[in-house]
């Protein structure tokens, strides 16, 4: 094999044979935690098509940026492919057994009346709901009978059918700690002042506004939020929407259209991905968070311009998201901005996760990377995370939300938002801004730091894989097998832990996973049950997969005794 086959990677690193002692992986080389610093470069490779490039351009970053995705060991990615074999083998002979009315088939059907229509209902396509889905459904959609804040009620349900439906039995389990919903700063509350001020507006307003925002629903709170959301972001002006989803779909549409270009991470988000479409603009992918895969696309839209005709494209726009809420990762924004000035494009930034979550100062992945705001021309963000609220915003220049304003389908044919909710936003925020006269929310800001930092190093000091960067309050824990989807679940509920575990097609078929999110609403005693929790199932389950980083038995128990005093 020649060297550029075996040592070296994609941007022109090398990665180098195991020396000192270090523990190779199967291929003969070690695969690090990608480190960023200004005066360091650790190199770091995924496998194969999902490969993580350490870019060389080291002065753009103010501080370490690191993030961790652990190869797959090849033994446990065999057997997962094996398992899905399994499972789908015996799917087919459980639909030969229901075409044969041998095995009742619950799932929608035709009716013998219809079958000359057109189908409405796929089966072929319906084979993962109905043979694999099926098998671990009791894992969501439970029902959730208080405020889901650090801990929550779970209304208790079981099936009498194997998932098919289920029943209530009149019992609640109390008290379990939630470790799936996005709290990132604790304001899912039903006490203290937020609550309080949305009960105000509650009384004053109403619930609903029953119009749009052009015709009968512009209220003064709409107004005073929107002008709060820009001081917050640090642009001219901003628009809120009552749907964090359809402020990306909606919008994206009445930003470009035929004859633009747009080039989307290949894990953006559906909301992304459906508003993309829908603008009719050509769309090309570049791989997750590799600047050198967005330096082509971007040079060859410039070289080449449009198929057929090579015109100049109208538009080029870049769409990222902050945190990628499957991966923990978070955008690589420096060099973002900087392609994007190289070759005149436009930036779309989606800070539905990041923004509250990230920064000194809880303004987002901006702020987090100390970035001017004008050097991003779409700001995106969404209160049902962070604020603990609903919809979602665009920020910047006036022209910008001016125009959106009057061609925005959110905008013109939408409900507005309701006063309460707009309320509990501005609530939030102005703690999280310090203007509500207490230190509350750097307080909260502290806290998720702290709690996240510690939260990551503990999974990896038990010899999990987890995937995502060190400052991401999202952290995925990888389970890989169809079966320990399931049984994760249902373990850790056991123990009276709330979790959200995430398969195929979500995530790669081989890389299921366990996705966690802290809370600056978690104290320490309830990371360390959660902890302990998954420290259990995860000897239970075998998932202790990682190849580095895990400590021994006497250095586990040294932590534990350390955490408690």
């Amino acid at each position: 094999m020649t060297e550029s086959s075996t040592s070296k990677l994609l941007n022109g690193d090398t990665c180098h044979r195991t020396a000192n002692g270090k523990k190779a992986v199967r291929n003969g080389f070690v695969k690090n935690h990608c480190i960023f610093r200004q005066q360091q470069l650790q190199k770091y490779r995924r496998p194969n098509e999902k490969s993580h490039h350490v870019s060389r351009n080291a002065a753009l970053y103010n501080k370490p940026f690191m993030e961790s995705f652990e190869e797959t060991p090849l033994l446990v990615a065999v057997l997962t492919y094996m398992g899905y074999g399994i499972l789908t083998i015996f799917g087919y002979l459980r639909d030969f057994l229901r075409d044969w009315k041998i095995e009742k088939c619950h799932i929608a059907r035709e009716r013998e009346e219809q079958k000359d229509f057109v189908p409405l209902y796929q089966d072929f396509e319906n084979f993962y709901t109905r043979n694999l889905y099926m098998r671990i459904r009791d894992n969501w959609n439970r029902p959730i009978s208080s405020v889901p804040g650090a801990r929550m009620d779970l209304v208790e349900r079981v099936t009498p059918d194997y998932n098919w439906t289920f029943e209530h039995t009149g019992k609640v389990n109390k008290d379990v700690i939630n470790m799936g919903s996005y709290n990132y700063l604790g304001f899912a509350e039903n006490t203290g002042m937020c609550a309080d001020a949305a009960t105000e507006a509650t009384l004053q307003y109403g619930v609903g506004v029953t119009s749009t925002r052009q015709e009968m629903g512009n209220l003064d709170k709409h107004e005073e939020l929107e002008n709060l959301v820009a001081s917050f972001l640090g642009v001219e002006a901003s628009m809120v929407f009552g749907m964090g989803f359809a402020t990306n779909s909606m919008n994206i549409p009445a930003l470009t259209g035929k004859g633009c270009l747009i080039l989307s991470d290949e894990l953006n988000h559906a909301s992304l991905v459906l508003g993309a479409r829908l603008s009719g603009s050509t769309i090309r992918v570049f791989k997750h968070n590799n600047m050198q895969s967005l330096e082509k696309l971007l040079r060859d839209a410039i070289v080449h311009g449009q198929p057929r005709t090579h015109r100049p494209w109208k538009k080029i726009l870049i769409l990222v998201e902050g945190i990628y809420s499957m991966e923990g990762s978070i955008v690589r924004l420096p060099e973002v901005i900087a392609l994007k000035k190289k070759y005149k494009a436009y930036l779309y930034l989606d800070e539905a996760h990041s923004i509250g979550a990230l920064g000194p100062r809880g303004r987002g992945v901006v702020d987090y990377f100390g970035l001017d705001p004008r050097d991003v021309d779409i700001m995106m963000g969404t209160f049902t995370k962070s604020f603990g609220a609903a919809g979602g915003y665009i920020g910047g220049k006036k022209e910008l939300i001016d125009y959106l304003r009057a061609h925005s389908h959110s905008a013109v044919y939408a409900a507005s938002m309701s006063p309460p909710v707009a309320q509990q936003i501005i609530t939030s925020m102005k703690c999280i801004m310090g203007e509500d006269g207490t230190n509350l929310g750097l307080d909260r800001l502290r806290q998720l730091s702290e709690n996240t930092t510690y939260f990551r190093r503990r999974l990896q000091e038990l010899g999990f894989i987890i995937y995502g960067n060190e400052a991401s309050p999202v952290v995925p824990l990888m389970l890989y097998m169809p079966a320990k989807i399931g049984a994760f679940g249902r373990e850790m509920l056991k123990r009276n832990i709330g979790t959200v575990v995430v398969g195929f097609p979500a995530t790669p078929i081989i890389e299921s996973r366990a996705r966690f999110c802290v809370s600056a609403a978690h104290t320490r005693g309830m990371l360390d049950t959660a902890l302990n929790a998954i420290n259990e199932v995860g000897d239970l389950l075998q998932l202790k997969y990682s190849r580095h980083g895990r400590q021994s038995p006497l250095e586990e128990a040294t932590s534990f005794l350390e955490s408690l005093e």
